[in-house]
This record gives structure tokens, sequence and C-alpha cells, in this order.
């Protein structure tokens, strides 16, 4: 048995892929414990480790130098923390997951000669991942082209973005049949950050449907706590068939019955879309260090699994007419839904998980396998 330290900020993007590699390490024997910040307590309640290590973190960016100074302090803070409880645990490796409470475990386990991988989720390198590059053994990346990688020393292995346990099993559910008069599902999701600019422009958009299209719609849109009434009202006055929540549990699970997903680009969600085998109108979250969510957006588009939509230029009328245009084209759906399929990986966790036993020294002929 192995012992692993999984780094990750604490957010579901950085969260999801590391709670997935956990449930795969574990399968297969080895002892699982978990280094983030403070926001784990929303999104990582279940994460199936052994212990959960809140480590300070801190963000370096800005101009008042007061809180850079500050930031500084927490981060040699935490890697002090972090330095303690690895010297104590003494892993074979770490897998950081990006996110700048990264940062100073995966710092203090270089001090300590503890081997790591970094995870890079996004079609762009993470600026913290960039930072730590020069400290990691092994590169994962999600995506066959990551901007800013291409810079940097160190092995490369494109693995794709794991996904959990639940999500796996959908990948062997056939996109639902669309018939042309039958029920069209349509899923909208916006996640914590996103949901509000969604909430004011799709629900327009299906008002200037046409009413023989908009009667056959059966809508899941997720939507901020504080938004959920306006928006119930929006669709009550285009009379249209609506579910709203602020979080949806089986989210996974509706995406696959869906017929269309409108959402935002993070890295789960692509990964998620294309593992499950749906297409998607993707709006990329505008203001993004990088555009990591424009290049994860395009992605898809360019491998003919969606479309992207941006932000700045979209509004009720261009989105009722690609709706329209879509919905109306069961079958140009069901050619996005395989070619987003076709970009999946849904092996991902077991190519990472072989790439971190290889690094803990359990088979080292792993890291010269091509990518499957």
């Amino acid at each position: 048995m192995k012992t692993f330290v999984l780094i990750a900020g604490g957010t579901g993007g950085h969260l999801f892929p590391a709670m997935a590699l956990a449930q795969e390490l574990i399968r297969r024997g080895h002892a699982v414990e978990l280094m983030t910040d403070h926001r784990v307590e929303s999104y990582g309640a279940d994460f199936p480790a052994r212990r959960i290590h809140i480590v300070p973190a801190a963000t370096p960016s800005g101009s008042n130098p007061l809180k850079l100074i500050g930031a500084g302090m927490t981060i040699v803070r935490g890697i002090g923390t972090a330095w303690n409880v690895l010297r104590k645990l003494r892993p074979d490796a770490v897998i950081g997951f990006g996110g700048y409470p990264t940062f100073p475990p995966f710092i203090a386990a270089n001090l300590l000669g503890i081997p790591g991988i970094l995870h890079e989720q996004n079609a762009v390198m993470g600026r913290a991942n960039r930072a730590l590059a020069r400290f990691a053994d092994v590169l994962a990346m999600s995506f066959p082209e990551t901007r800013f990688a291409e810079n940097q020393k160190l092995e490369k292995v494109v693995t794709g973005n794991p996904v959990r346990d639940r999500v796996r099993p959908l990948a062997a559910k056939p996109y639902p049949a669309l018939g042309p008069k039958g029920t069209i599902r349509l899923v909208v999701t916006g996640g914590s950050q996103g949901a509000r600019a969604l909430s004011d422009i799709v629900p327009a958009a299906i008002a200037l449907l046409p009413d023989d299209l908009r009667n056959r719609l059966q809508i899941l849109q997720q939507a901020r706590a504080e938004d959920i009434e306006r928006v119930a009202e929006s669709y009550r006055q285009s009379r249209t068939s609506v579910e709203l929540a602020s979080f949806v549990a089986d989210l996974p699970e509706r995406i696959a019955e869906a017929h269309l997903v409108i959402g935002r680009a993070g890295a789960s969600t692509v990964t998620e879309l294309c593992v499950i085998g749906r297409p998607a109108i993707l709006i990329p979250l505008p203001g993004a260090l990088d555009s990591d969510q424009k290049h994860n957006a395009l992605f898809l588009e360019e491998g003919g699994g969606g479309w992207v939509a941006e932000q700045a230029t979209l509004s009720p009328q261009s989105l009722a007419t690609r709706l329209h245009e879509l919905l109306s084209n069961p079958d140009q759906l069901k050619r996005a839904a395989g070619a987003a399929a076709a970009l999946g990986k849904p092996a991902a966790v077991e190519r990472l998980a072989d790439i971190a036993e290889a690094l803990a020294g359990k088979n080292t002929e792993i890291l010269g396998r091509p990518t499957p």
C-alpha cells in the first residue's frame, strides 16, 4: 500500500478530478489524504480521504503592496503547516490539481524530496501550475494542446480530466431519441459564478421561440437562489415548462437525459459533456484569467461537439435563432452528441492513477506508455 496526498484548491473544478483520483487509488488499496483550503466545506464534504488537512493559502495578485506582503506571509505560513504534516505522513507522492492553495503544500513536498505530479484541467495552464512546474516531475494534461505547457521543461502526458464515479457509467447511455413531436429536454447550468447572465438571457430567448417548439420543451435551469423567483416569472409569462434549482444534486444524470445543454465552459463541465456525450452551447465566462473557458469551449466546438457563444455578443434574439435551428434539427444534435463522445476520455482516472503509482515506485515502465 502506498500513501498519496492530493492537493487541490477548494472549488469544484479542482476538487472533482481530485475526488475521482482518490476513489480510484482507494480501489487499488492505497491510502489517500487531501490538502486544500477552507472552501472544501462547500464542495468536498464527501471527499473520500482518510483525513482532510486545511492549509493557509493566498493569491499573490493585485497592486496593493500591503496585500502582497500579507499574501506572501500567508503562503510562507502555509508552507510551514504543510511541511509539518507531510514530514509526519511521508507520502510516496503528491498530486496537485491547481489553484493557489496548491502552492504551499507542493513547495513543502518538494523541500522534503517527495515526488509530485501536477494535473491541469483546462486547455490553458493555470498560473499556479505554471509557477509550480519547475518543482514537479510530471505534468498531466486534460487537453492535447494546452496553452503555456509547451514552455515547461518536465515530462508531459495527456491523461484527460478524471471524472467522478457517478459520471463514468453515463458514458454508456445512448443519446435520447428525439422525434418530430416529442419532448425536448434542455439543461441550463451556469455554476456559482456564471448563472446570473444565463438567468437573464436564456428565459428571454426561450420566449422568442415559436409556440409549437417552445411547448415541447422541458427545461432544467440552475439559477442563483436570489434569482429564482424572477426567472420563474419570466418562464410563467412565456408558458414554458421549467424546473429551477440553485443546486442540482443529480446534474450528471440530468445531462445524460438532455437533448441539449447550455452552460459555461469550465473544465469539469466540458469534460463531463464529452464523457457523457451530449451537445452543448457553451458561453465562456468573460473575464476569466487567460480565457481558459474560451479555450475549453473551442476544443468542443472544433471537435464538432458543441457551439461557442461569446457573452459579449450574445442576445436573446441570437440565442433564440441558434436554439430554433438546433432544436428543429434532431440529426444535427445527434451528430454533435457523437462527436462530443468521441472527444471524451472516460479512462482518464486510470491513466492518472497509473502515473501516480509509477512515480511512487510501483511500476517505473508506466510513464513511457502511450496515452490510450
